[in-house]
């Protein structure tokens, strides 16, 4: 089973992924955790580029173009294999991510976003994606409180009031693929509810099987 978690930057989804994994495998899962971009040594090497504020410059086409190798690397290595040995993985962002902040927050045509993912992954689709629900400005002061600030975070509240936007239109055009956790909750609230949710989507595929 494939599970994506998204949400604005500052949402909390890394913070919730070490727990949730080792809750999962208590539950006699086989888990395999991983991350956007990044997840393999070429697309690790690939977010080095794309988060360092050094590169302000970056144009939205290359962005794109850098995040689309990266998932490619991560699909074809990690996330096919994986899912062919029938293990739950956990990736914090996917292709969802592209389409709410290149998409939306660039305000990039979606159709030949669309075309440019379709080749990156192969049309690999998540069977599970959790929205951690925050606003775009609670979610930069987070970041910012934190002292976790990227290139991505230095764009203005303007582009990721639109990616937040982006996001609740991919989840009323897709309403089963996505869960919808309130982010502002308690950590261990957070974290109850996507245990939750992704429980109840497991049973779901056992039965179906």
């Amino acid at each position: 089973m494939f599970i994506t978690l998204e949400g604005p930057d500052g949402s909390g989804k890394t913070s919730q992924i070490d727990p949730l994994v080792k809750y999962l495998e208590q539950q006699d899962f086989h888990v395999v955790p991983t991350r956007e971009p990044g997840g393999t040594d070429i697309g690790d090497q690939v977010r080095k580029v794309i988060m360092d504020l050094r590169n302000k410059a970056m144009h939205p086409s290359t962005e794109i173009l850098l995040f689309q190798s990266s998932r490619a690397q991560l699909v074809n290595e990690v996330i096919r294999p994986s899912l062919v040995e029938g293990k739950v993985v956990l990736c914090d962002r996917y292709a969802d991510s592209t389409i709410a902040y290149q998409g939306y927050g660039h305000q990039v045509n979606l159709k030949e976003l669309q075309a440019i993912i379709q080749f990156a992954t192969g049309g690999l689709k998540p069977d599970l994606t959790i929205f951690l629900d925050i606003t775009a400005e609670v979610g930069l002061q987070r970041n910012q409180k934190s002292g976790k600030w990227n290139r991505l975070d230095d764009y203005d509240l303007a582009f990721h009031e639109r990616v937040y936007k982006g996001y609740q239109t991919m989840m009323a055009e897709d309403p089963e693929r996505w869960v919808v956790v309130d982010g502002t909750q308690p950590p261990e609230k957070v974290q109850e509810d996507m245990r939750r949710a992704i429980l109840e989507r497991l049973a779901q595929k056992v039965k179906s099987a």
